[in-house]
């Protein structure tokens, strides 16, 4: 049989492109983004009949078509007869898992030109109607309102057998490794990200984790996962995850977009979106590319050269000359989340009663008793300099470049007798109102915010994102001027400040 060209002439990549997502947790990839994540590969598993692949998370079959039409060029010395060709690459190079049922039909669609690959449709003919690409319906395993495979609440997620229950295989055994009973070469996938975990109905708690640690433990010659990026500080469930991924030093490729526009068109991912190459056999430094700018900056450098991973190259310099100081870092001086022990949503009294202090919530102060309060009681009486917990504008996603980005809500001062909810952050705290003022003031220049920047991954500000931040003495006043002389800032890297971080209004930098 030769090449007619009718094959390729069915495999059409704009359809995939054109997909809606399934949810902003489920994201299908484009195949230009496939093709960028194959093009990190050695050529040679292209051209080789005993290479294998697999895709943990098929959604649309894009990470298997993709393969297939290089295998098709690839092989074509080998095994010249196009359905020869064909059926060897389909029946014994590649494998997927479905996550549902709906995917599985359109996965195989994609890749065998038919949902059933024993029908006269299929570009190849198998003996069954699943193929390669198979979905099992699997359960979630339970103990104390928890799966024990993916964190899941079961009170959201135990359904009736009608309805989808999201317990992808891959992640719900322990041996991933016989579900094929096979070893693969290389491992792809862009698998779910997160799970409503129950916590007040708009929590969620990461799960692509999971799949990216299966996925090292079967130990594949390649690994390549589009993820998330808020990993880089770690996090909600993603701490241990963070240390594995930054001391592993056969991850050799990571490519970084800072806005998960820049990959998906139209999803806002909170923190961006990265992929990378995890190598078995050849470990080394990190070629990091940030691929956010019109020129992306690449760099090779160690993963693990700081507690979390500092996204952008070029920001590197500065952190190194902050650290190398011997200030202190103001995470140590900062407090953790609610640290007066009232909720977000927590409402006092409107009406002052004797003895009463005052409580800033999200609608404006309030009354509580001070017995009220069981946490750090000692500095009710202090001077807090206070910000959101959030970073502006559901997290600058949609902030041009061009125009610098903010970084944190305006500051604000309470003052003795006065105490907040877990609205805001309570980053300062000082004796007296000058040093409170000389803080605020600080918080509001961009060097400080700049390396704030630099350890914030998702939609949260904490205490720990100030680990780059000096703790200057704030008896005196600090400007930029000033900060840029204490630290030796080049030029260009004071241009790099300058640029990425816009003026808070109102506020003098020089």
């Amino acid at each position: 049989m030769t090449d007619t060209g009718l094959y390729n002439s069915v495999y059409n990549p704009d359809v995939l492109s054109c997909l809606a997502n399934l949810s902003s947790d489920e994201v299908f990839t484009p195949p230009g983004v496939v093709n960028d994540m194959l093009d990190m590969l050695p050529r040679e598993l292209f051209c080789s009949p005993d290479t294998t692949f697999l895709d943990p998370a098929c959604k649309t079959g894009v990470f298997l078509r993709e393969i297939a039409k290089r295998l098709l060029k690839g092989l074509e010395p080998i095994i010249p007869d196009l359905q020869e060709r064909i059926d060897h690459i389909f029946q014994k190079q590649l494998f997927g898992i479905a996550i549902t049922e709906l995917t599985s039909l359109l996965s195989r669609r994609s890749v065998y030109c038919s949902k059933f690959p024993n029908s006269r449709f299929s570009v190849t003919k198998f003996g069954d109607e699943q193929g390669n690409i198979r979905f099992k319906r699997t359960r979630h395993k339970w103990n104390k309102g928890r799966c024990v495979f993916c964190g899941a609440a079961e009170s959201q997620y135990k359904r009736s057998d009608d309805l989808e229950t999201h317990a992808y295989e891959w992640i719900h055994t322990k041996k991933p490794e016989e579900i094929f009973n096979m070893k693969f070469d290389v491992i792809i996938s862009n698998p779910p990200y997160q799970l409503n975990d129950g916590g007040h109905g708009v929590s969620a708690a990461p799960i692509f984790h999971h799949f990216v640690s299966k996925a090292i433990k079967l130990a594949p010659r390649y690994l390549s996962m589009i993820i998330p990026a808020r990993w880089y500080a770690g996090g909600k469930g993603l701490n241990e995850f963070r240390e594995m991924m930054l001391s592993d030093s056969r991850i050799r490729k990571l490519v970084d977009f800072e806005s998960s526009k820049d990959c998906f068109d139209g999803v806002n991912i909170a923190g961006g979106i990265c992929y990378f190459l995890w190598e078995r056999d050849n470990p080394g430094l990190c070629e990091i590319t940030n691929s956010s700018d019109k020129n992306p900056v690449v760099m090779k450098r160690s993963l693990n050269e700081f507690p979390i991973l500092i996204r952008s190259n070029l920001a590197v310099s500065i952190v190194n000359k902050v650290l190398a100081s011997g200030v202190d870092m103001h995470s140590e001086y900062a407090y953790p989340r609610n640290p007066f022990g009232f909720a977000t949503n927590y409402r006092g009294r409107t009406i002052r009663q004797e003895g009463d202090i005052e409580l800033l919530t999200s609608v404006g102060f309030q009354y509580v008793k001070r017995s009220d309060v069981t946490k750090n009681t000692d500095i009710i009486d202090s001077y807090k300099v206070l910000i959101g917990r959030l970073v502006p504008n559901n997290g600058e996603l949609d902030v041009d470049p061009k125009e610098g980005y903010k970084v944190i809500t305006d500051t604000r001062i309470i003052g003795p007798g006065q105490i907040n909810t877990e609205t805001y952050l309570d980053i300062g705290v000082f004796d007296t109102r000058q040093e409170a003022e000389h803080f605020e003031l600080y918080l509001q220049q961009k060097l400080p915010r700049f390396l704030l920047r630099q350890a914030i991954s998702s939609l949260n500000v904490t205490r720990e994102c100030f680990r780059f931040v000096p703790h200057e003495d704030f008896r005196e006043e600090w400007n930029d001027a000033k900060l840029y002389k204490k630290y030796a800032l080049s030029e260009d890297e004071i241009a790099l400040v300058e640029r990425t971080i816009r003026p808070m209004e109102g506020v003098s930098n020089a």
